[in-house]
């Protein structure tokens, strides 16, 4: 199946849901589900497969054990790919997202380290305004309300320390090409657009190192 956009009946499903999160509507409009939004969504994930890696489409049911709203379904569909990159859609519209949205206690370490030293710091610094020039969002997941501890109040990047986690973001309001396959193009823009981000992170944070 050729990815050729989410119709409209997609976007209109997740109308419903957000008005009506009721096992009663998802099991009457499940047929919808799978044929308007996941299959799509699956044959993007298949043709960007080559450039980005596998993609994984995220369960369409809320984990409400330890949450206080307890609807039982998510109103929007997600999935990753493996060498990095998220896509999003509701009825809201598409969003698309990159780079490490939580760091582990050795990760955050090395990443302050990075940002701190004026060797590689700036350069992350210039992602980001590269980025919001290109009305991308770099921005953290997480975010100290104070610098941490052992830093400068004044440090020149002290933003940048105050993250728990770095991710490039884009959404896009619904709009008639959100039909037809330039969507794709928008997402894979955007995913070339992070792969400088994605690229500083992997230099100088990396993945996680077990304690040994």
């Amino acid at each position: 199946m050729a990815f050729r956009g989410w119709p409209s009946e997609a976007l209109e499903f997740y109308e419903g849901l957000e008005a009506d999160n009721s096992k009663t509507y998802w099991t009457e409009h499940k047929p919808v589900y799978d044929e308007q939004v996941r299959a799509p969504m699956q044959a993007l994930l298949d043709e960007l497969e080559p450039e980005f890696g596998p993609g994984r489409i995220f369960r369409p049911y809320r984990d409400v054990r330890f949450s206080a709203d307890k609807s039982p379904y998510k109103t929007a569909v997600a999935a990753t790919l493996e060498r990095g990159g998220y896509i999003h859609l509701s009825a809201a519209g598409l969003a698309s997202g990159s780079g490490m949205y939580h760091m582990e206690r050795d990760q955050l370490a090395r990443y302050r380290a990075a940002v701190d030293d004026d060797a590689t710091g700036p350069r992350l610094a210039e992602l980001v305004a590269e980025a919001a020039a290109d009305s991308v969002r770099i921005t953290g997941h997480d975010r100290l309300k104070r610098i941490p501890r052992g830093y400068a109040a004044d440090h020149p990047r002290a933003e940048l320390l105050q993250y728990k986690g770095v991710v490039a973001w884009k959404e896009w309001p619904v709009a008639p090409w959100l039909g037809t396959a330039a969507a794709k193009r928008r997402v894979v823009d955007f995913l070339r657009a992070s792969a400088p981000l994605n690229q500083w992170l992997a230099t100088y944070v990396g993945p996680s190192i077990p304690d040994r």
